[in-house]
């Protein structure tokens, strides 16, 4: 089976317009929470949100042309940026591959990005949710297979395990995948607030404070992020740097409740268990875990439940945070923001933190690395995500030494 290594990331989140940017920030304790801009907020419960400002425009004009973004929404062209980012950063050279062997799969959350497009050009090729993983295609010329897929909010984390499948296969050499943020709306807010799922605090600084006792949803957070896989064997013969090798990942349905998860974090456990086998791996070898930790009463309370099914007593001595906490919760392109921070914590020996946290919850009792970065040996990272549906995925990145 084929080893499976990333060669390239691309970010654009509320607090960066790449992946060094939204690094050093996010270590900083820097949130990206602020009152919203994008639609007027006086019928909402919600007024708060991890917006992505305008600057990023420059950045996507580096990679794609007018034409093409003008048959683009916003949420496109912030993906697309962070492809472009991706693409750079690896260093391939698309003309000297098979481009039959190449791949694009992103994860999109619902079938429109927009819900104010109805007096806009284009308004089909907007609606069109496959447009970006067409477009990265279209651009760099690849005639393998391109595709959205959507599994709420794992969809990413979804993208990512059909991508190392590909690759192991052997079906294919090179798979650019990621994700995407549907931008901030009436419908959004007011669809998430019917569920009683986002927070209704008005203080930005506060909003999102995952795994502490006074949480009260989830903020939503703008942004999108893109990886290039490859195998071991493809990036060493273009002599490629190997930033990590993906070692094992999970996708898990949990079969039992539209927006709640299973009771006690069984079907979390599940999936975290499952990634462990695809790895090889026992629970010591994983040194850090970038929780899915939405700020909600459940899922943080059943996510602390199932990383001690999983680790037992190990639980207690690894770091576990959410960087939910600084970029609000990016919806489809949540998975892979999250696997970009777990794979920089290895590279740089840093634990991002879960910044907002105030009060602790004495129910939940792990490290969950409040407030302030901190050095440390990071050999090997799991980034889990949990979506409405039960649909679960867990990736496991190590440090790559070349063996």
């Amino acid at each position: 089976m084929k080893k499976i290594v990333v060669t390239g990331m691309g970010a654009i989140t509320s607090i960066g317009n790449s992946v060094d940017e939204y690094w050093n920030n996010l270590i900083a304790g820097k949130c990206g929470v602020k009152n919203i801009t994008r639609v007027p907020v006086d019928e909402h419960d919600t007024v708060v949100a991890a917006e992505v400002d305008d600057t990023y425009e420059t950045l996507v004009k580096k990679f794609w042309n007018k034409r093409q973004l003008n048959a683009t929404t916003k949420a496109v062209r912030v993906a697309l940026a962070s492809a472009g980012e991706a693409v750079e950063n690896s260093k391939i050279n698309f003309e000297e591959c098979d481009k039959t062997r190449v791949g694009v799969v992103y994860g999109v959350v619902g079938n429109s990005y927009y819900s104010e497009l109805e007096n806009e050009l284009n308004i089909v090729l907007k609606e069109m949710p496959s447009t970006v993983a067409a477009l990265v295609s279209m651009k760099y010329g690849l005639n393998g297979a391109s595709f959205n897929l959507s599994s709420a909010c794992s969809s990413s984390g979804y993208a990512i395990a059909v991508a190392a499948q590909f690759i192991e296969s052997g079906m294919y050499d090179v798979v650019v995948v990621g994700g995407l943020s549907s931008m901030i709306s009436h419908r959004m807010l007011k669809g998430f607030n019917q569920l009683l799922a986002l927070s209704t605090n008005p203080d930005a600084k506060t909003a999102c404070r995952p795994f502490t006792q006074n949480r009260d949803g989830f903020i939503i957070g703008e942004g999108a992020g893109t990886l290039v896989l490859e195998s071991e064997a493809h990036a060493k013969k273009r002599n490629a740097d190997i930033i990590c090798s993906l070692e094992g990942y999970a996708m898990f349905s949990e079969s039992s409740n539209l927006t709640a998860p299973l009771a006690d974090g069984e079907g979390m456990a599940a999936v975290m268990n499952m990634a462990l086998e695809k790895a090889g791996m026992g629970v010591d070898d994983i040194d850090y875990i970038n929780a899915h930790g939405t700020s909600t009463i459940l899922n943080d309370k059943y996510e602390t439940m199932a990383i001690k099914k999983v680790f037992g007593e190990k639980a207690y001595s690894i770091p576990v945070s959410s960087t939910k906490s600084a970029i609000g919760h990016a919806l489809g392109g949540a998975s892979v923001l999250e696997a970009i921070a777990a794979i920089k914590a290895i590279e740089t020996g840093t634990l991002p933190p879960t910044v907002n946290f105030d009060v602790p919850d004495p129910e939940l009792d792990l490290d969950y690395v409040p407030n302030n970065a901190r050095k440390a040996d990071i050999e090997t990272a799991m980034s889990n995500s949990f979506a409405f549906g039960g649909q679960n995925t867990a990736l496991i990145f190590k440090k790559y030494r070349g063996v």
